[in-house]
């Protein structure tokens, strides 16, 4: 993968799309969001014929590699409401598909999640929720029980499931803010907890629009994460 070339056509694209939210042409955030999602996610889930940075990552950690630690983060904004800021590489998977299971399906779509008992045990997982405050020790022990085969399948449900919910979208759900209790059900659901570290999450994604959901926990959100564990392959493979 050329890193560089792929880093900065993400980042141009998610230029556009931002732009594209501020105007009136809900066809072409729609197309943009769209093209952006199938940036950052395996192209198993858009059909995209091209290896995406997503599928780097993933085909890594399926070849036995899902325990490897790596920096949690490239921003150091969410740190300090983080448990850990050295995480195994399958929770990255596991994190960035939790928030897109919740907020594209709870809150942007006032619908249900995808996740539920037969997925927990299916997946090997010991929490439901997006494992913000998991300690260092709690980290390793999760993943060692994770059914990585299984958490591909989770991770391809979702990121198709999300594609129908973004291209339905209207103008007026994009600007609008979504209701409290939308927001509530995350917590009552099981997808953060009580901690500080956890339930910060639910005050972040409050404030936002479905437009700014689609910039951050759809799109940018993936690329907060998966780039440490593309730094960390390049380094253990060369």
């Amino acid at each position: 993968m050329d890193k560089e070339k792929t880093f900065s056509a993400i980042n141009s694209k998610f230029e556009e799309l931002k732009k594209a939210l501020e105007g009136d042409n809900v066809q072409e955030m729609r197309e943009l969001a769209l093209e952006l999602h199938a940036m950052v996610h395996p192209a198993e889930i858009s059909g995209r014929a091209e290896k995406t940075v997503a599928d780097f990552v993933l085909d890594y950690m399926m070849q036995g590699h899902q325990n490897e630690l790596v920096p949690r983060e490239t921003w150091d904004t969410d740190l300090h409401y983080a448990g850990s800021k050295i995480v195994p590489i399958c929770w990255q998977f596991w994190h960035i598909y939790r928030i897109e299971d919740l907020v594209s399906n709870i809150l942007m779509a006032n619908g249900q999640q995808i996740f539920n008992e037969e997925w927990q045990q299916r997946i090997g997982s010991s929490i439901t929720d997006t494992g913000n405050a998991l300690e260092p020790d709690e980290l390793i022990a999760w993943a060692q029980n994770i059914n990585v085969e299984e958490l591909r399948k989770y991770i391809i449900a979702v990121g198709k499931n999300t594609r129908n919910i973004l291209a339905g979208l209207t103008l007026e759900q994009i600007r609008s803010m979504v209701p409290e209790e939308w927001v509530m059900r995350i917590l009552e659901e099981g997808g953060v907890t009580t901690d500080f570290r956890s339930v910060w999450l639910l005050v972040f994604w409050g404030r936002l629009t479905v437009g700014g959901m689609i910039l951050t926990p759809m799109t940018s959100h993936h690329m907060m994460h998966l780039p440490t564990s593309v730094e960390h392959i390049m380094n253990a493979t060369d």
